[in-house]
């Protein structure tokens, strides 16, 4: 689960922000009733649904990031980059970089979140990218940085989570219901639109990979909803997980070529909405749980249930031609740094500027 986590959402929509009062309560209020909802029902692992958290970092506040770190250090998820920029008028190269490197830092340094890969000592991170404007592919909208894909490279980022988007979105690729790298140069605008396959016994050699959630027609859902005849991997009030919708989201069938057994699923929420509070952690959302979990064995699922670094890792595990069971690899290449003692020190002693 992708959750675009803004805790100053507004549900009047638009650039408005709730205050600061109303942010703490809705995350500490998700921390204490976020575990109550899912501790119940396990994936074959053993482990809870998670959520990763794609904080904004255009929105970072010192206390309110350790409160969901918090959270996830007791292992209800991971914390990862979100970024909505270029809405008046088109950022640049330089300060992306320059925002998407201090947040990074801020979340290693102070929070004790996001990964590194053995030999190197720059924090790592999966990303969303606001608006789903990924490396400008909106028309110049919501982003203005052709080559945002490089920076993001280059800052550490080894995954996007951004696709799919909403309907008749701009910035949706011809490409879907993929895993793959993109095939374009990185400093060209919207270099995901082409891409490779990831296949498996073939490591890949672009990153940041793109991971993209089911794309289909839902012929069913649209006889009851014009809106709802795309799936676009979205958790809404209209629209519920339930497993009418498994059903679909298997069909698309997002797999490292050559490893057909291993169906990976990403989907996307925002629960700092309150208009969302049901579908992500009332009855109808347990239900799904229950009913995901008590009818594995029938319907001859044996679940995973993971976060971005995790599926990342699980992907790359399929790359590099692993067998067994995919929880096996959640730790592959990329460890939380948390998990790293010596990782956790350094950083932990790592000076940074902290802002809220």
């Amino acid at each position: 689960m992708a959750d675009h986590f803004e805790p100053a959402i507004d549900p009047q929509g638009g650039e408005r922000r709730v205050g600061l009062p109303e942010r703490e309560r809705r995350v500490e209020w998700w921390g204490r009733e976020y575990p109550k909802a899912v501790e119940r029902w396990r994936d074959n692992d053993g482990r809870p649904f998670v959520h990763t958290y794609f904080y904004p970092a255009e929105q970072y506040h010192e206390g309110l990031l350790q409160m969901i770190a918090e959270h996830c250090h007791a292992g209800w998820g991971e914390v990862e980059i979100h970024l909505h920029h270029g809405m008046a008028q088109p950022d640049t190269s330089e300060n992306t970089r320059r925002v998407l490197t201090e947040f990074r830092d801020h979340l290693a340094a102070r929070h004790r979140c996001l990964a590194l890969e053995e030999g190197s000592s720059q924090p790592r991170y999966a990303f969303v990218h606001g608006n789903f404007a990924l490396a400008n592919s909106a028309g110049g909208r919501f982003c203005g940085v052709d080559s945002e894909m490089k920076v993001l490279a280059e800052t550490g980022c080894y995954a996007d989570f951004t696709l799919p988007t909403g309907a008749h979105h701009p910035a949706q690729t011809a490409k879907i219901n993929s895993v793959y790298e993109c095939a374009l140069p990185l400093e060209k605008a919207a270099p995901h639109r082409e891409g490779r396959d990831l296949v498996a016994g073939r490591a890949p050699r672009s990153f940041p990979l793109i991971v993209q959630g089911p794309l289909l027609a839902d012929w069913k859902g649209g006889l009851r909803s014009p809106s709802q005849l795309l799936e676009t991997s979205a958790i809404t009030t209209r629209n519920p997980m339930s497993l009418r919708r498994l059903r679909l989201w298997k069909r698309a069938r997002i797999t490292v070529r050559g490893r057909p057994d291993w169906l990976f699923i990403k989907l996307h929420c925002h629960s700092m909405d309150p208009r969302q509070k049901e579908v992500v952690v009332g009855e109808s959302f347990r239900n799904f749980l229950n009913d995901l979990t008590s009818g594995a064995q029938d319907r001859k699922e044996t679940l995973h249930f993971v976060t971005a670094r995790e599926m990342t890792n699980i992907i790359l595990a399929a790359c590099d031609g692993k067998e067994g069971s995919p929880g096996d690899y959640r730790d592959y290449r990329f460890k939380q740094i948390a998990s790293v003692p010596a990782a956790a020190e350094r950083w932990n002693s790592a000076p940074v500027a902290a802002k809220g």
